[in-house]
């Protein structure tokens, strides 16, 4: 019997090569220089988009009062997969973007090289991830191989150093460079107010137990430090339990070292909507008492947490997990900053920055529960009658623009 693999396969890599010779550059580039340091020749004004993460959505919108999707041909799913609540109302907002082709379900690491050539991309931009993968190294590979410009920005792993950088970045790409601007100005300033104060404050750190997606997993506890929403909670005076065990990015903590620990102050982060019961819920689509009742729910349901002192006496507040993949991260940290140092930051409101942000910069309207803390004394579900917690949360509040 005849053995028609390798004329599959030859097929196969002819119809590549025939994608391949059928892309074409623009005349008109430029040079810029990515976050990794690699000099790309961009075209001047690209039509052709191509993104390694839909979920760079949150900080490309920050750049457009208008429609941001104009020049995307093509994404991965993982915003509709991991935040379906933001995805419904961008679709809602720009319905063209479920015209947008589909590549992957799970971001770059998700996505089929020869579907990206075949859109005939005039720019390709990727995030740096944590850690490669081989797929994400063979799909920029390819792209190279194709001739296809590739910009990595860094929007989810060193905030501190690559934030404004990578929103500068976007609005060279995306022909914004005044609103990027603007926008690393206001981010610059509420970053570097947190910066200022603690730099004249000389107590004691307090320590933090940060959880992710809480619920997500039925042990404990998954945590970040080195990077992410870790390297937040430092720079915004937190002392991470975990900093002397996990020497990465990411990382995980037994039962038996939270509970010595004993953190002065627990904070649980998650992204689950109204309807899902296992994790912790948060985001646009979420109320406050769903939030409150679903973080007392699920840290009652594992034994590290029940005995910490930080969920009993008011230390304690849950937070939007996906704060860590763009600029609105300078929200997470003025949380985390008000959270720790009340007197320090008594002045500074981070829903009102949350509010400020949607209004000045983001063309969807703000709803939905984003941050919470926890009261002290005995929480419990609602309609239980005890003192109800402290609520940050904007009662659908918010302006689009």
């Amino acid at each position: 019997m005849l053995n028609f693999k390798p004329f599959r396969g030859l097929l196969r890599q002819s119809l590549l090569l025939l994608s391949l010779l059928c892309v074409t550059l623009p005349a008109g580039a430029r040079t810029l220089i990515d976050i990794t340091g690699q000099r790309i020749s961009v075209p001047d004004r690209p039509q052709r988009i191509v993104l390694g993460e839909s979920r760079m959505l949150y900080s490309i919108a920050l750049l457009s009062s208008g429609n941001p999707l104009q020049h995307i041909v093509g994404w991965p799913q993982d915003l509709k997969k991991y935040d379906p609540q933001t995805w419904q109302i961008f679709a809602r907002r720009f319905p063209q973007m479920l015209e947008i082709p589909a590549l992957g379900l799970d971001g770059v690491n998700d996505i089929n090289p020869e579907q990206v050539i075949a859109l005939k991309p005039d720019l390709v931009i990727l995030p740096q991830l944590a850690r490669n993968s081989d797929s994400g190294l063979q799909l920029e590979a390819m792209l190279n191989a194709a001739h296809i410009p590739v910009l990595r920005v860094d929007l989810r792993v060193n905030l501190l150093k690559n934030s404004e950088r990578s929103m500068t970045l976007l609005g060279e790409v995306f022909s914004q460079p005044q609103r990027a601007a603007d926008f690393n100005r206001f981010y610059r300033f509420h970053m570097q107010r947190i910066a200022s104060r603690l730099a004249s404050y000389h107590g004691p750190r307090p320590s933090v137990l940060l959880q992710l997606h809480l619920g997500r997993r039925s042990e404990c506890c998954v945590t970040s430090v080195n990077g992410s929403l870790g390297e937040l909670l430092s720079f915004a005076g937190g002392d991470n339990i975990a900093r002397q065990q996990v020497k990465g990015v990411f990382g995980r903590l037994s039962e038996e070292q939270v509970i010595a620990a004993q953190p002065d102050y627990y904070f649980a982060t998650g992204t689950a909507g109204p309807d899902e019961v296992t994790a912790l819920k948060l985001g646009p689509a979420v109320s406050a008492a769903q939030t409150r009742d679903s973080l007392l729910t699920l840290t009652q349901q594992q034994n590290g947490l029940k005995q910490l002192r930080a969920l009993r006496n008011g230390h304690s507040g849950a937070l939007w997990h996906n704060f860590y993949l763009s600029p609105w991260h300078v929200v997470a940290t003025e949380f985390f900053a008000t959270t720790l140092y009340p007197e320090l930051f008594h002045d500074v409101d981070p829903q009102q920055t949350l509010r400020q942000l949607f209004h000045d910069f983001l063309p969807i309207p703000l709803s939905g529960s984003y941050l919470y803390r926890l009261s002290p004394a005995g929480p419990a579900p609602s309609g239980s009658g005890s003192r109800p917690p402290e609520v940050l949360h904007p009662d659908n509040v918010g302006h689009h623009r």
